[in-house]
């Protein structure tokens, strides 16, 4: 199951060859964590004309207490809980929650520091 983080969604907005990879190896619909929109779009619809089109493609996650504490927990685990971002926790939080899970991000560093400590194996994709 494919995860995206603000970054992948950046990313596979200016990809559509990207996007057409990842269904023929079966990632799609990507998941995309609501709080992942707080990054990603403006609130102006000329300007998030296209990551709307793609959202529309991807199923959006909502975030509950269970993926807010296990985020924690993952920063806490980190060492550098003050210089990750809780939207990574989460998107890594959320991904741990399912088996072969893959998180695409144009930030590889902090998503994998989250992963190792992910109570499951967490597959990360640099954009």
């Amino acid at each position: 199951m494919l995860y995206l983080d603000s970054g992948g969604v950046i990313v596979l907005v200016e990809s559509r060859a990207r996007v057409a990879e990842l269904r023929r190896r079966g990632l799609w619909p990507a998941q995309v964590p609501a709080v992942v929109l707080a990054e990603a779009l403006t609130g102006d619809l000329r300007r998030d004309h296209g990551i709307n089109r793609l959202l529309s493609t991807c199923q959006i996650r909502g975030v509950d207490e269970l993926h807010g504490r296990e985020a924690g927990r993952l920063r806490a685990s980190t060492g550098r809980a003050g210089t990750i971002a809780a939207t990574d926790a989460l998107v890594v939080a959320m991904a741990a929650g399912h088996a072969d899970a893959v998180v695409l991000t144009s930030d590889p560093h902090d998503i994998t520091a989250l992963a190792v400590h992910a109570t499951r194996p967490v597959t990360v994709l640099a954009t």
